[in-house]
């Protein structure tokens, strides 16, 4: 007899706080494996703490985040669930990749070297399958000539690119991007939406804070609307985009048309 798929990611009752307000208010999430789950909503809504909370680089005050099952920040012990180390955070975020609005690559390293060092230095791969492994990801998002430069001297949207092409390379089974293209000027966002739309194809787990509408429309299996730090509605991309359950997301649909 079939069984249920075990989701990639699920929230249960979530609540983040920061200085006595609930930024993030009992949210309950399954994403599951396959899935490119857009989250949208206005500014200052939550969006990106939720997204920093699954992997706990935002500690959650209440609920919890399961990863394939496996419950992310706690292990068992003899005593019941412990706050798990530092290391063992660690080594489950190199299950989860991340792509940040800013970047945040290596300026030292040339393009092919901000890919290929945590699969060295954190997974422990030989240097040789790294390379091999880096430059394929860097023509898979369309800058292998690129292999060599620094990111002083690329484009914003080929250092957001090459941010990909780095969280790749540890062959995570969910990726998230918060924003991943508003800082970007609007003529090189097209390149960066049209990596995430093939990877959106391949079937990779992802979950997506972004504002690109026509992106999410697109691209995603399922939209979920955040507002005031909760869930407003959660629907297929099709049905939010022509026919959204809430006023409030008709409301927030409209500065887009």
């Amino acid at each position: 007899m079939a069984t249920d798929p075990v989701p990639a990611v699920e929230l249960r009752g979530l609540v983040k706080q920061f200085g006595g307000h609930e930024v993030l208010v009992s949210i309950d999430l399954a994403v599951m494996p396959g899935e490119t789950v857009c989250i949208v909503g206005p500014s200052g809504s939550g969006k990106s703490t939720l997204l920093r909370c699954i992997n706990w680089l935002e500690r959650p005050d209440r609920g919890s985040v399961f990863l394939h099952g496996v419950r992310v920040g706690y292990r068992r012990s003899d005593g019941g669930n412990v706050l798990m180390s530092d290391p063992e955070l660690a080594m489950l975020r190199t299950r989860v990749g991340m792509v940040f609005q800013h970047f945040n690559l290596w300026p030292h390293m040339t393009a092919l070297g901000n890919v290929i060092e945590s699969p060295i230095h954190v997974l422990g791969r030989p240097r040789g399958e790294a390379v091999a492994e880096g430059e394929r990801l860097l023509e898979k998002v369309g800058l292998a000539d690129k292999r060599d430069v620094y990111p002083a001297f690329l484009s914003g949207g080929q250092m957001q690119r090459v941010a990909i092409a780095r969280a790749l390379a540890m062959r995570p089974e969910v990726l998230l991007f918060d924003e991943a293209t508003s800082a970007l000027d609007p003529e090189l966002v097209g390149e960066v939406l049209a990596v995430m739309k093939d990877l959106a194809r391949e079937g990779r787990t992802m979950i997506v804070v972004t504002h690109e509408m026509k992106f999410a429309r697109e691209a995603a299996s399922r939209v979920v609307f955040l507002d005031n730090g909760r869930i407003v509605e959660i629907a297929p991309a099709e049905v939010f985009f022509e026919k959204p359950a809430s006023e409030r997301a008709r409301q927030f649909l409209e500065r887009y048309r």
